[in-house]
């Protein structure tokens, strides 16, 4: 029986890492981006999937830094959704990664009910460092965008209990929860899939600081549902 993983959560926040460690213990991506100016591994991300959701959000009068509260599927879009997950047809797993789909996932699971999920999350300042970095956001809307986004991780989380993990931990404890991560999606273990991650890849420092409390408490509830 095929399987599909998804990969979830917010922009900047180790969802290439962790989806390049799912490519190298057996998950077939297909065509993604494997260099980029900011994320020189790559963001592993499909074109056909990254522009599929920009046309999702822009059909709802929003986009990924401005998301609709409510998201609705023409038939056009479903439509297309089913030829990129037909084609994927002779692969025994496979799956993608993009942080938009945090927002879209209901169109999704309608085609793909049996998919399974692989979370990640980050402190949201060092988020919202990356975003002003990459984006020029303010830290206001940066840490709206952080909270928009894992909050909806969570709620998924809530209805299907997957595994997510931080990619705040240092190296060796990221490196032995994702293993666990592994384990928990029944996927290949061997040491080689683990070749991807470098800690330099974070380009954020490890975050300290007050934050304001409905985003504390949000990042308290991620940690307590992480691996």
């Amino acid at each position: 029986m095929q399987r599909t993983v998804i990969v979830l959560g917010m922009h900047r926040s180790g969802t290439s890492c962790l989806t390049a460690l799912l490519e190298g213990a057996g998950v077939v991506l297909g065509e993604v981006s494997r260099h980029n100016r900011y994320n020189l591994k790559g963001n592993r991300e499909n074109s056909l999937i990254l522009d599929l959701h920009d046309s999702l959000l822009g059909y709802n009068n929003g986009s990924w830094d401005c998301p609709p509260s409510l998201i609705a599927w023409p038939d056009y879009l479903k439509e297309e959704r089913n030829r990129i997950i037909y084609s994927f047809r002779r692969s025994e797993i496979w799956g993608f990664k993009d942080p938009r789909t945090l927002l879209t996932l209901d169109g999704w699971l309608e085609a793909l009910p049996e998919a399974s999920f692989a979370g990640t999350f980050r402190h949201p300042l060092a988020v919202a460092w990356s975003l002003l970095q990459r984006n020029r956001f303010p830290l206001e809307k940066s840490l709206r965008l952080w909270k928009i986004y894992n909050l909806k991780l969570l709620s998924i989380a809530d209805r299907f209990e997957f595994p997510i993990i931080s990619f705040d931990l240092q190296p060796e404890e990221y490196r032995t929860r994702v293993f666990q991560m592994l384990d928990r999606l029944s996927l290949n273990k061997e040491i080689e899939t683990l070749n991807y991650f470098d800690d330099a890849l974070r380009h954020a420092p490890q975050s300290s600081g007050a934050l304001p409390e409905d985003i504390a408490e949000v990042y308290e509830r991620l940690n307590r549902k992480a691996i």
